[in-house]
């Protein structure tokens, strides 16, 4: 079945209510120029009051290598998101089996460099000058479709319950990563949006399953469960 990430958790309320509609993970946002930081201290708060099973993403802009190592044993993350310019250099200091970088290739002439990332799964999502995510514009889902068919891919940007669903079908992504569209403002989660959003990525997701051929295994690697370092 699909995975589900709810990103820019901000408030307990939002982050229970996208685990118990069945997200597979929540995405908390480190970078404070984004309107949906929460500091680390908030985080862990929100985070040892998650149901057990739910996987807690850190989503990191630039961050120095050795902060983003505090936090995420201060806050207790299993995954680490990198969203920014960070460099592949940058990226082997950590354990690839806990990254995930975010990319945002123009072309087709962009994807050989996808090559470089040691990560668990590459996120596509569409950036806009300063802003890093969480623009509400739509990713390329030609692209994401090419990136699909030779990495783990997690699809984001501008996804929200009236285009998840055909998104969802164009792409067969491993994950999608929902953020500004189950939002009523920024930071703050719409629960009727989050359950709505959910409820069409798992309809879709199990019309997918029935018209698999027998023997096919592309949708059953898991990007959203606890690696080890």
């Amino acid at each position: 079945m699909m995975e589900i990430k709810i990103c820019g958790m901000t408030r307990l309320g939002d982050a229970l209510a996208a685990a118990e509609n069945g997200a597979n993970a929540l995405g908390f946002i480190f970078y404070p120029r984004s309107p949906r930081y929460v500091s680390p201290e908030k985080a862990r708060e929100l985070i040892r009051r998650l149901p057990p099973e739910v996987i807690r993403v850190g989503v990191f802009v630039d961050e120095p290598v050795e902060r983003v190592k505090e936090i995420r044993a201060f806050c207790g993350l299993d995954l680490l998101q990198l969203h920014g310019d960070e460099s592949p250099d940058y990226c082997r200091q950590f354990p690839s089996s806990v990254l995930i970088r975010a990319v945002s290739p123009e072309s087709e002439e962009d994807l050989p460099s996808l090559e470089t990332w040691p990560c668990r799964a590459l996120l596509l999502d569409r950036r806009e000058g300063a802003l890093y995510g969480g623009t509400g514009r739509l990713s390329n889902w030609e692209l994401a479709v090419r990136i699909r068919k030779r990495f783990p891919l997690i699809l984001s940007g501008g996804l929200n319950p009236g285009n998840i669903g055909e998104a969802i079908r164009r792409v067969v992504p491993h994950a999608v990563d929902v953020n500004s569209g189950v939002e009523s403002s920024p930071g703050i989660k719409d629960p009727d949006k989050i359950r709505a959003v959910i409820g069409e990525v798992l309809r879709t997701s199990a019309a997918g399953e029935e018209k698999r051929p027998a023997g096919d295994e592309r949708g059953n690697y898991r990007i959203f469960s606890r690696a080890r370092d």
